[in-house]
Parts: C-alpha cells; structure tokens; sequence
C-alpha cells in the first residue's frame, strides 16, 4: 500500500483515540443531556495511559499530515522557485507536435494552474538560458502528471529542445503564468481564434467552462492551419461540439484544403469572424493565439468591425498577476 495513504489512516485512528481526551472534557459539560454522551465519558480515563499516548500520536500526526499537503507538495508549481519535472511520456499528434507528458511528484499533486494561466519552460541551450511559455492541455483534474502540446519549429530553441527529449528527461518549469484569468459569467459569449498549437489556452478555457455545468458562456473557435494533418486535437474538438452543441463551435479554416474540404480556405476573413465570433455589440470577449503576422491581421480586422485594440499580450515579459484582462474585450495569449 503506498505510504501516503498509510500514514494518512495510521493518523486518522490514533487523532481519533486521542481526540477522545478533548471530547472527554467537552462530554463532561453535557453528561447529563443524553445517556450516549454520558456513557462515552465515562468510558474515558484521563488516568489511562493509552489515551493520553494516543492523544499525542494523533495531535503529532494530524499535524504532520497538515504540513505535507499545504506546504506546496500538494501543488506542482512554485510562482517563484524553478522544479524539475521528469518526462514519462511522449504522444504523437502530427509530424512536428506531440504531447509531452511529466510526472508530478506524488500520484495526488495537481499542477496548481489557473484557467487562463500558463507555465514557464527554461533550458540551458548553447550557453544561454532560454526561456518560453506553455500553456498545459491538462488541468487540476488531472492529479500526478501534466501534459504540454509542442510544435518543433526549426528555427526554435525550446520547441527543438523538446523534441530532443527523451522518456526520463527533465525540464525546468515555474508558474502560473500570465495576465488573462477566465471569469466565468463575464461574457455571455467568448469568441476564439486560433492558429496551429495557439489551440492550447483556447482549449484549456474551453474545457474548463464546459465542465462546469453552472457556467453558460458560449464559446466559438475559429481554428487556422496550414494543411488537414496539421489539424491538431480535431476529434476532440469535435466530440466537445458535439456534446455541447448550444455552447461550443468549431469552424476550421486551411491555407491548403483537400478536395471536398467543407471549412474555410485560405487565410481567417473578416467574413469569417463576423459571422462565426460574437458582434462588437454583443456582450462579447475575443481570445487569440497563434503566429504573430496571423494575430497582427486579426487585430486590425476586429479593429475594423468596431471591437477595442486588443489588450496586453498575455506572455509578454513573463508577468505572474492578472490585472489587465477582466475589462479586456480583446486579448492575445
């Protein structure tokens, strides 16, 4: 049996026994009220040995426990301390992303990352500390292990990094990360536009609404790629759509469409976005991600149909607090 769980029950029984003296002296005060309670105080013997043994072992361990699951073991990340996560495995999705999985250090951590956040990624390469943000396609229901979604550019230090590891490897992160925190019940609708592994924080804000059947934000995501097999998460995204058809569409556009393709081609229209994302009118909010020349476009495209310019760039200088995008109509991760 694991050891966490062990010394969990072992605590549980002797705070049990030796809670008793305190319930001892609170019983004392109502003997009288029923025969349960007086039968019980009388069962317990300041004078037993075993009791008060009890009492201490229990109080100690109680303690214990307390300090191991709230001094920071129980969440992954640190906002100030950089932690290495060992790689347990690597997933495939495309020919240049796959799904890096990292292990967390107990089966019952959570990664300890707000909806909206994302996590920091340094590596040592050619001498130099380099550092990128991620935002993990796993949240805090996901206990022992974090997933992070990476496209390996060429050009890239990190993203090469990461297609250079292998199971067993360990990466430096910290966090959360980020300025952008969802409010659910803030916008009536949150249109999103997405461009190749700029999928991650939209999906990440996505799934966390749709679990929460309290929450009605509507969501739309207008989702861009190069060819078909770029197509990252597609039969995800589609089973979320279909099982939440009043609060979640997905419209995909390619630069490159097959034959018989039925989305969008070429690059995301203001046609596109007037007809799919929320009006300017509504009570609306825009989250983009994706390559910069393709935000840069959207921008002025929504500047155009009579949203706000777009807000403070979520990742830029690393900041930690969110301050700037509870107002913010227009967003950028």
């Amino acid at each position: 049996m694991n050891s966490d769980i062990c010394l969990f029950i072992f605590s549980v029984i002797a705070a049990f026994l030796g809670w008793s003296f305190i319930a001892k002296v609170i019983t004392g005060q109502f003997a009288h009220m029923n025969w349960i309670i007086a039968a019980y105080h009388d069962a317990v013997s300041f004078a037993d040995p075993s009791v008060v043994v009890a009492f201490v072992i229990g109080i100690s361990l109680s303690v214990a426990m307390l300090v191991i699951y709230t001094r920071g073991g129980a969440r992954g990340l640190s906002p100030t301390e950089w932690r290495s996560y060992k790689l347990v495995s690597i997933r495939p999705v495309s020919s240049t992303t796959s799904i890096y999985r990292f292990a967390l250090p107990k089966p019952s951590t959570v990664l300890g990352l707000p909806v909206g956040k994302h996590v920091s990624v340094r590596a040592e390469i050619g001498g130099k500390t380099i550092m990128r943000s991620y935002t993990p396609i796993t949240d805090d229901t996901t206990r022992g292990a974090f997933e992070l979604m990476v496209k390996s550019y060429p050009q890239g230090r990190i993203s090469r990094k990461f297609a250079e590891l292998k199971v067993g490897d360990s990466l430096e992160m910290k966090g959360p990360r980020g300025n952008y925190e969802y409010v659910q019940g803030k916008y009536d609708r949150i249109g999103m536009i997405a461009g190749g592994t700029g999928l991650t924080p939209c999906l990440q804000v996505v799934t966390a609404s749709l679990r929460d059947p309290s929450d009605k934000t509507r969501f739309d995501l207008i989702y861009a790629n190069v060819t078909a097999s770029e197509i990252l998460l597609m039969e995800h995204l589609d089973e979320l759509a279909a099982k939440h058809p009043d609060r979640f569409r997905v419209y995909y556009v390619l630069n490159q469409a097959p034959a018989g393709w039925k989305g969008g081609v070429g690059f995301v229209t203001r046609d596109a976005i007037e007809k799919y994302l929320p009006a300017a009118a509504e009570n609306g909010q825009i989250l983009m991600c994706g390559p910069p020349p393709m935000m840069d476009a959207m921008k002025k495209i929504l500047v155009d149909i009579g949203y706000p310019t777009a807000g403070t760039v979520s990742r830029a200088g690393d900041v930690r607090t969110s301050t700037l995008s509870a107002n913010q109509r227009v967003f950028v991760f």
